[in-house]
């Protein structure tokens, strides 16, 4: 196989292992497609016999997995429309429907959405039209014609009485009129082309709608580190007045303790139920959740992860508490928690 090439702005040429290292190919799935695409237009062009890929410069810090796309093009006399929608799931699952004739574009079809998109369950639609301002494409079979018109001569001979057939009769006869037909080969570059600019646009909704996202999921982070500020002064205070309160029922009993012994007994008990590393392990979940937010790839799967973690911290946290307001304080945070997790369910 000879070398695919893509051009660059200037004019430079890469083979087609560096375009495949490029874009996470290995060699055997890049011989399959033989990629050449112009960078100096907004959209692909199509000298070759495969599929472009998309741009990952699309790609933004955060996306969502929903969305929906719509794209058109004209392969005359047809028209090609693409409606893309996506939604929420572990990984990618793409369908792509396509009508008969065009089956065999689905493997390059797949491979275009998959270089587009890390997760979501993709429905992929296209639908082929004559285009109604193209008048072009129908065919009038003169031998059918002439056929018919011999039959109809025939029959008038035994049936002098029946009436003759009309020009819309011939023309409804079946084999008289031809249509256009298409083949995979020849509407390959319109199909390929059409799906570009629909990924596209279902990549850029995925953005917006992921910024909208990433911005609730910040403003929760700024509610939990708010929360965290509050607690964190009360802790000392909390375990102070926790100590009193034993003492006390200690003196009430008339319990006479070593006072080494109680010493110890309250210096443990105070461990058990001390919650400063459970403060600073929230703190330090809060801080990568915001730093994965700011990174520029596929975050959702680390974000569910560290959604866990602080729904785990937030729980110890809520039992370990004996004082009211850092019981509220807790509380408050796995209601927080809870809404993040919303949020990231969302992203890519």
């Amino acid at each position: 196989m000879g070398e695919a090439h893509i051009l660059t702005r200037e004019s430079g040429k890469l083979s087609l292992r560096d375009l495949s290292c490029r874009h996470g190919l290995n060699d055997r799935r890049s011989r399959r497609h033989d990629v050449r695409l112009d960078l100096r237009s907004a959209a692909p062009r199509f000298e070759w016999h495969g599929w472009t890929l998309i741009d990952k410069a699309y790609f933004t810090m955060a996306s969502s997995m929903t969305g929906f796309a719509r794209s058109q093009a004209l392969a005359a006399p047809f028209l090609l429309v693409w409606e893309v929608r996506s939604v929420n799931h572990r990984f990618l699952d793409t369908t792509v429907r396509l009508p008969a004739e065009l089956r065999s574009l689905e493997t390059g079809c797949r491979a275009q959405v998959s270089t587009a998109l890390a997760r979501g369950k993709v429905d992929c639609t296209l639908t082929v039209s004559r285009d109604r301002d193209h008048h072009g494409g129908v065919e009038l079979r003169d031998n059918a014609v002439e056929d018919l018109l011999s039959l109809q001569k025939r029959v008038r001979e035994m049936a002098p009485e029946a009436s003759s057939l009309s020009v819309g009769e011939v023309l409804r006869w079946p084999g008289v009129v031809q249509e256009a037909t298409y083949e995979s080969s020849t509407m390959e570059p319109a199909v390929a082309a059409a799906l570009h600019d629909a990924l596209k646009s279902l990549v850029e909704a995925r953005k917006r709608e992921g910024k909208r996202l990433a911005a609730a999921v910040l403003e929760r982070c700024l509610g939990m580190k708010n929360i965290i500020a509050e607690m964190q002064p009360r802790i000392g205070q909390a375990e102070q007045r926790y100590r009193s309160k034993l003492v006390q029922r200690l003196e009430r009993l008339a319990v006479d303790a070593d006072p080494q012994r109680l010493e110890q007994e309250l210096a443990q008990l105070a461990q058990r139920l001390d919650i400063s590393e459970e403060i600073d392990r929230l703190a330090s979940h809060i801080e990568e959740v915001e730093a994965v937010l700011s990174r520029d790839e596929p975050m959702g799967r680390r974000l569910d992860f560290l959604v866990q973690e602080l729904n785990r911290e937030a729980n110890t946290l809520a039992s370990k508490s004996q004082d009211t307001d850092l019981t509220r304080g807790a509380v408050e945070l796995k209601v927080l928690v809870e809404q993040v997790r919303e949020q990231v369910q969302n992203l890519e």
